[in-house]
C-alpha cells in the first residue's frame, strides 16, 4: 500500500517561500505520476504542480515561475519549493501519487486533475500573512 506523507508546511509573510516534502513509502514499481495539489476554505482543490518518473512536469499556469516540483528518487521523496507567496496563496496543500500512471499525462491536460490521482496524504497548512 503506497502512503504519502507531507511536511514543510508553516506560516510565512508575504515574499517569503516554503519548500514542501512528500515522502513516499510502499511503493516497488511501475511508472508514476506524483502532485501537489492545495485548497482553500471554500474552494475547490486545484491542481499545482506534477512531476512523473523520468522528470517531465506541469505546472498550473499561474505558479509557473513561482513554485518548482523536483524529486529524489534515492530518498522517495518530491519537494514543492514555493517562492513569492502570497495571501492567495494560503491552504492546505496535499501531496498526491497515481500508480501506474500513463507516460503521456504530463503531456495531456489530465495531469493536475484530482481524479487522476489514487494515493493521497493527510496535507500540510501554509498560511501566508501580508
Amino acid at each position: 500500500q503506497v502512503q504519502l506523507l507531507e511536511s514543510g508546511g508553516g506560516s510565512v509573510q508575504s515574499g517569503g517561500s516554503l519548500r514542501l516534502s512528500c515522502a513516499t513509502s510502499g511503493y516497488t514499481y511501475g511508472f508514476y505520476c506524483m502532485a501537489w495539489f492545495r485548497q482553500a476554505p471554500g474552494k475547490e482543490r486545484e491542481g499545482v504542480a506534477a512531476i512523473d518518473r523520468t522528470g517531465n512536469r506541469n505546472y498550473r499556469a499561474s505558479m509557473k515561475g513561482r513554485f518548482t516540483i523536483s524529486q529524489d528518487n534515492a530518498k522517495n521523496t518530491v519537494y514543492l519549493q514555493m517562492n513569492s507567496l502570497q495571501p492567495e496563496d494560503t491552504a492546505m496543500y496535499y501531496c498526491a501519487a497515481d500508480i501506474p500512471c500513463g507516460e503521456n499525462r504530463m503531456r495531456s491536460g489530465q495531469a493536475l486533475a484530482p481524479s487522476m490521482y489514487n494515493y493521497w496524504g493527510p496535507g500540510t497548512q501554509v498560511t501566508v500573512s501580508s
